[in-house]
């Protein structure tokens, strides 16, 4: 730790949660071509993780699967020893893991509403707090929450969801000014509609109010981060770039 390579930058690598495909993958596949090794996280899918650090090896990059629910509270424990002890420190955590659980709030069991406030918040929240371990001493850090349009604009039945982007939202911002002395930047990146298993069944109503008149692709939520991840955006900080095709304007 401490070491700088050839672009000015400490010695270390990214960790992406929810990378076996979706904009995880993308993201996974763009900061290793940036120069990064990557830990790509995945919850259930071995198969795609697995095909995912492939590419990215045969692309000359290095990758590493790990495998947890960030929902665990001891996820951490499981996806950052192996990263350090391979790669060094985290310097880029992507929490883009996510999950939905649809239902109008009156009907919305507490369960419902736990299990995505969990996934969605609480787990950004645990490992960002191992991460800026790391990040404050080697004073580098890049840090980019996925949150969603959701959190800034109302979509009935996501009451849960909605809550959780918000938060994310505002948790990234205050982190920001926590820690923004120390050289590391917290920002968010809130896509809108983009073709991802996770937005299956709600894209037809909302797709006719999008400007653009089309979905986003996984690429360009992904060249955003990247932006955010780099050093050109070192001044960056405690900000939510929406990529939503002119949804929001």
């Amino acid at each position: 730790m401490g070491d700088l390579d050839s672009d000015g930058r400490p010695d270390g690598c990214a960790l992406v949660t929810g990378a076996s495909r979706g904009i995880g993958a993308a993201i996974a596949r763009g900061l290793a071509e940036d120069g990064w090794a990557v830990g790509v996280n995945y919850r259930s899918d071995s198969d795609g993780a697995e095909e995912v650090v492939r590419k990215l090896e045969e692309g000359g990059g290095h990758a590493l699967a790990l495998q947890a629910d960030v929902s665990d509270p001891n996820a951490a424990d499981a996806l950052f020893p192996p990263l350090e002890e391979r790669f060094g420190p985290v310097l880029v955590l992507v929490n883009n893991a996510g999950m939905r659980a649809d239902g109008l709030a009156p009907q919305m069991e507490d369960e419902a509403w736990e299990k995505v406030l969990e996934t969605n918040l609480s787990a950004p929240f645990r490992l960002t707090r191992r991460a800026l371990k790391g990040m404050m001493k080697a004073r580098f850090g890049r840090i980019v929450n996925i949150a969603s349009i959701v959190g800034q604009k109302a979509n009935p039945g996501q009451a849960n969801y909605a809550a959780s982007k918000a938060g994310l939202i505002a948790f990234s911002s205050t982190v920001a000014a926590e820690v923004a002395r120390r050289s590391v930047t917290v920002n968010a990146v809130a896509p809108g509609l983009v073709e991802t298993e996770l937005t299956e069944g709600i894209g037809d109503e909302i797709l006719r109010a999008v400007p653009a008149r089309r979905t986003g692709t996984p690429e360009e939520v992904a060249a955003c981060v990247r932006f955010l991840a780099s050093e050109e955006a070192s001044y960056v900080n405690g900000t939510t770039l929406t990529v939503d095709g002119g949804l929001t304007a």
